[in-house]
């Protein structure tokens, strides 16, 4: 069964999502990072200019079938033929399609309050289709 982790509290969602990123790729995780392409289009650009001395290989889905299987994180606006069924960082604001074809998916929720009540309604269908969360308040581990 999936499982499911909602992290809370992020400040800055996407410098959350970077580090996140490099912390999973370096351990030799594959990721799929769900969003709106906006948001996948400022992550993209973050992920380029976070760090100096570390880059985390990533890339849109809709690019060269060879580069997307080759690359570690897949940027897409959905869930439908991803390459990688390992981890899914949901950055939606709605339950991903298909997510229970991931071994994990990980709820990244900011501190604005649209973002959470919206993620509670995530919880609340996760718990209602018996999925145990774990939860991770990041303000917390400051």
């Amino acid at each position: 069964m999936t499982q499911v982790a909602f992290h809370f509290n992020a400040p800055d969602r996407l410098a959350y999502v970077c580090r996140l990123l490099r912390k999973a790729v370096s351990s030799g995780s594959k990721i799929v990072v769900l969003g709106q392409l906006d948001v996948l289009q400022q992550l993209d650009t973050d992920l380029w200019t976070f760090s100096a001395v570390d880059f985390v290989p990533h890339c849109h889905l809709s690019s060269d079938p060879g580069v997307v299987a080759a690359t570690p994180v897949i940027l897409t606006p959905s869930t439908q033929k991803t390459p990688h069924q390992e981890v899914l960082i949901n950055l939606d604001q709605v339950i991903p399609e298909n997510f229970e074809q991931f071994e994990r998916v990980i709820e990244v929720v900011g501190l604005e309050d649209q973002d959470r009540q919206l993620a509670r309604g995530r919880w609340k269908h996760y718990a209602a289709q018996g999925y145990a969360i774990q939860r991770h308040d990041l303000v917390l581990k400051t």
